[in-house]
């Protein structure tokens, strides 16, 4: 006999992993709260079928209505997993019998008496088959049906139950039974067994039997059949299901860490070279990231049980975890869910694994939000970025040494004053190059080995920081240079005097400093600067000064010219004489 079978539960105690139905229908048995018509719903495999089993035992055993038949009695004896049947409890499978016609016949039969049980009980099975007019003519049997008859429909999908049928049941929802609770089930049938089974060959059975207590025992009974005499082993479990083996899921993993697209496309061949199914693969691989992204988030994640694996795979996807960032995980996790709707179906399952494997490989071609946080944790694992946590002493990166020395700002030359006339001189533009006052500067992070050169490097990072706070504030420091880094003050200078009122108006200052804060971990003060117009070659370039529109020298002797003077001098005119008209 199959073990699903011959470890159907007899009681309601012994329905794995269903706690939240069971104990309300063993306190209704013991008040004798028994309804006329009960649903059970939920995932195939989970004890709806068994419970209503267990239901009509409990209901017409001689002692009932009890939540603990006796199994003694010629009902409970009858009803039991070896048992012939009882001729008062009928089982119906509503997809071969959910016509109208057989409804009828069942309501016909229905209003005889039980042969020799206190009930007749009807458990229809697939509930959701029988059609609208079979619900139909049963609804009024089910409505008020007679004092010896009771309902009990079992359904996988409730919402397909007519609605009127629905509201005069009581509705129980099962559910899909954990990893670890069918683990330990598992382990209980192979010790009834006498089968020596390996825990961890145990954890990766209940993963595929994804929630079904049914299913999982099969998967067992499956395996037991086929194994040695040193039991179930994790190799034989993987043999047998077709699952990616860790150690090569742990070869793809660090290959990934260590930017090793060599050992990628090798993992790659080694899954079809070994004839391991790619969609199988690409969903095994997920179920690591996921391990690896829950591990990172969720201290002790393990021992809470949100982890099933052996202990030696967790001790490896713990090491994993600590040597990939959160973000480029993320993207992993992304790519390969999308991996896995993309492959089903592909005409050349290989290509697209290798397109995964290079798209995991090449976040700069990813222009997406994933794929910036990716490229910034690569940055600072190779160590050109260099996020230091508050207390921490900030070490120049090697990029920042390479780079030549600022210059100091050479200052504009002074422009001569326009000489006083009767007409209006062009207006210039005040420029306020008065630092703002500093009443409360704030406090610096460890400037100790910071130069201007570290904030050179990081720029267009700062820029990048810059633009998710303000467009506006972006736009006014885009062509902007630091120019000076002193006892915590920052120079920034910007191009000309239109830049400088903006930035200076608008407070755009305080979200540089906010920009540099998240990218360079420093608290700075900004004092803004009408300086530099930016870097050219690593050099600063002094400003060019802006032209005033001075009057001309000859303006005022222009003025006093006249006739043919002027025409000579302007438009290099000849005088050739007058002619006199006698």
């Amino acid at each position: 006999m199959a073990l699903y079978r011959s470890y159907r539960p007899a009681t309601l105690n012994e329905v794995v992993g269903q706690d939240h139905v069971t104990g309300p229908l063993r306190r209704a048995l013991e008040n004798n709260r028994i309804h006329h018509a009960y649903l059970l719903s939920g995932p195939r495999g989970c004890g709806k079928t068994s419970t209503a089993r267990i239901l009509a035992r409990s209901i017409n055993c001689e002692l009932g209505p009890t939540p603990d038949p006796c199994g003694e009695c010629e009902s409970c004896i009858d009803l039991s997993a070896t048992g012939s049947g009882s001729i008062d409890v009928i089982e119906l499978d509503a997809a071969s019998h959910g016509g109208v016609d057989d409804t009828r016949d069942l309501r016909e039969r229905a209003m005889f008496g039980p042969a020799k049980s206190p009930y007749k009980v009807y458990i229809i099975d697939e509930a959701h088959m029988i059609t609208p007019q079979g619900f139909n003519a049963l609804l009024k049997l089910v409505e008020e049906p007679p004092e010896h008859v009771r309902f009990i429909f079992a359904t996988t999908e409730a919402d397909k139950v007519l609605p009127t049928i629905r509201s005069r049941t009581h509705n129980y929802g099962f559910r899909l039974v954990p990893v670890k609770i069918l683990q330990e089930h598992l382990v209980m049938v192979c010790a009834s067994e006498g089968i020596p089974a390996d825990p961890a060959a145990l954890a990766l059975i209940a993963r595929a039997g994804t929630g079904s207590v049914r299913d999982s025992l099969s998967i067992l009974g499956q395996i037991i059949s086929g194994c040695g005499p040193e039991g179930v082993t994790y190799q034989e479990a993987v043999l047998q299901l077709g699952v990616t083996d860790s150690a090569l899921l742990d070869e793809t993993v660090n290959a990934l860490i260590n930017r090793d697209g060599a050992a990628l496309f090798t993992a790659v061949d080694r899954v079809i070279e070994l004839g391991n199914e790619p969609r199988r693969f690409v969903t095994d691989l997920l179920e690591r990231v996921r391990d690896l992204i829950v591990l990172q988030r969720i201290p002790g994640a393990a021992e809470s049980g949100l982890i099933h694996a052996p202990e030696e795979v967790i001790a490896t996807e713990v090491d994993q975890a600590s040597r990939i960032g959160a973000a480029e995980l993320a993207r992993a996790g992304d790519l390969v869910s999308r991996a896995l709707t993309e492959i089903k179906g592909a005409t050349a399952p290989r290509l697209q694994l290798e397109l995964l494997m290079a798209k995991l490989l090449l976040p700069a071609t990813d222009d997406s939000t994933d794929g910036l946080l990716a490229r910034v944790e690569l940055l600072e694992r190779s160590g050109v970025l260099n996020h230091a946590p508050a207390g921490a002493q900030v070490t120049p990166v090697a990029t920042e040494v390479a780079l030549p020395p600022a210059k100091p700002v050479v200052p504009a030359p002074p422009v001569p004053a326009p000489p006083k006339k009767p007409a209006k001189p062009a207006a210039v533009e005040p420029v306020e190059n008065t630092p703002k006052p500093v009443t409360a500067p704030a406090p610096v992070t460890n400037p100790g080995n910071t130069t201007v050169a570290s904030f050179t490097s990081m720029w267009p990072a700062v820029m990048d920081a810059l633009s998710k706070y303000s467009r506006v504030a972006w736009m006014g420091f885009t062509e902007s240079t630091p120019l000076s880094f002193d006892n915590g003050v920052l120079a920034v200078g910007v191009k000309d005097s239109g830049h400088y009122n903006n930035v200076k108006s608008g407070g755009h200052d305080e979200r540089l400093r906010q920009a540099i804060l998240d990218v360079l971990k420093i608290d700075t003060e900004i004092d803004i600067v009408l300086g530099a117009k930016g870097i050219v070659g690593g050099a600063i370039v002094p400003p060019v000064p802006e032209e005033e529109d001075a009057p001309s020298m000859d303006d005022s002797a222009s003025s006093e010219v006249t006739g043919a003077d002027l025409i000579a001098k302007e438009l290099g005119g000849v005088s050739i004489g007058e002619i006199e008209n006698g």
